[in-house]
């Protein structure tokens, strides 16, 4: 219990202070009144300018608006959209299925991928599957993703006009966003696979394990995949949380209605209440993933647990 409230409190901290830089990115354009007014202010008066000013709080001290927003953020109320016409928070809500649908596509697809291509790799070590896995993580790993979905989209979409090149709604529009998306991660947890396990299988108790005639899979499975899980388990769940959090470009190449897009989408049009957000809830998300994987080391190895 006191390693659970130790994390949460972490992250706790680390939440609240992207909230401070949230609510930062509002002032560092300048007086946000001239911003979301930018439209509208050359048909106002000087006096219906300040009332607005007013209105929404921008004339008080910055510590005071900060205060006002914290309180505001805890019950959910992010500001109101003036692009959308609703509340901020909403927006970004009613896009967050898109983003979990196309990020756990990608997850699910490189975890498939890597995992047993890494563990074929160490146990086939110098052999040609070996070559082949190493090549496809130095290409992997090489490859801009934005670059990969642009050869994907002129590859497939274009020129064999196997697949739409944006937009959602039907499984054919999740393969190539979600394949630029999970190349990366494939490649790193590839390669993380590999080496951890080829550690671990020069290991004395690995050695051990053989001599006492257990079958080859079961050391594998058993002795060495389970100790080599808790790198790759830290590698998965910073993975979870880029995949939600990191897929601002991808979704603006192929048009998918996420999040991302649509913080992009506020900031070209200075609708910074979406932006801030859009940018409190992915830390949320990335802060209760990275939670969770707490939660897995300790379930891995219970030496951490005890330690706490």
């Amino acid at each position: 219990m006191r390693y659970v409230i130790r994390r949460l409190l972490q992250s706790v901290i680390v939440v609240f202070g992207v909230s401070v830089v949230a609510f930062g990115m509002l002032f560092m354009t300048g007086d946000p009144t001239e911003v979301i007014l930018r439209d509208a202010a050359d048909h106002m008066t000087v006096e219906q300018i300040q009332e607005f000013r007013v209105k929404m709080g921008f004339d008080r001290p910055w510590y005071v608006q900060y205060l006002s927003f914290v309180g505001n953020a805890l019950q959910g109320d992010f500001g109101y959209s003036f692009i959308r016409h609703q509340p901020a928070f909403q927006v970004i809500t009613d896009k967050l299925p898109a983003t979990i649908k196309l990020a756990s596509f990608a997850f699910v697809l490189s975890l498939l991928v890597s995992i047993p291509l890494g563990v074929l790799s160490a146990i086939r070590v110098r052999r040609p599957i070996d070559h082949i896995a190493t090549v496809l993580a130095l290409v992997g790993q090489s490859i801009p993703s934005f670059w990969l979905g642009i050869l994907l989209i002129l590859l497939f979409g274009v020129h064999l006009k196997w697949l739409p090149i944006s937009g959602s709604g039907t499984w054919q529009h999740l393969v190539m966003p979600g394949i630029s998306l999970a190349a990366f991660p494939i490649a790193r947890n590839m390669r993380l696979t590999r080496s951890s396990m080829l550690d671990f299988m020069r290991r004395d108790f690995v050695r051990t394990a053989r001599a006492k005639g257990i079958t080859e899979s079961r050391v594998v499975t058993a002795h060495v995949l389970r100790n080599s899980l808790l790198p790759i388990v830290t590698a998965i769940g910073l993975e979870l949380g880029f995949l939600l959090g990191g897929s601002v470009i991808i979704e603006t190449i192929f048009g998918w209605p996420g999040v991302g897009r649509e913080i992009v989408s506020a900031i070209g049009s200075k609708d910074f209440y979406v932006v801030q957000a859009g940018v409190v809830m992915l830390a949320l998300i990335f802060a209760a993933v990275n939670l969770l994987v707490d939660l897995a080391y300790s379930w891995i190895d219970p030496r951490i647990r005890h330690s706490s």
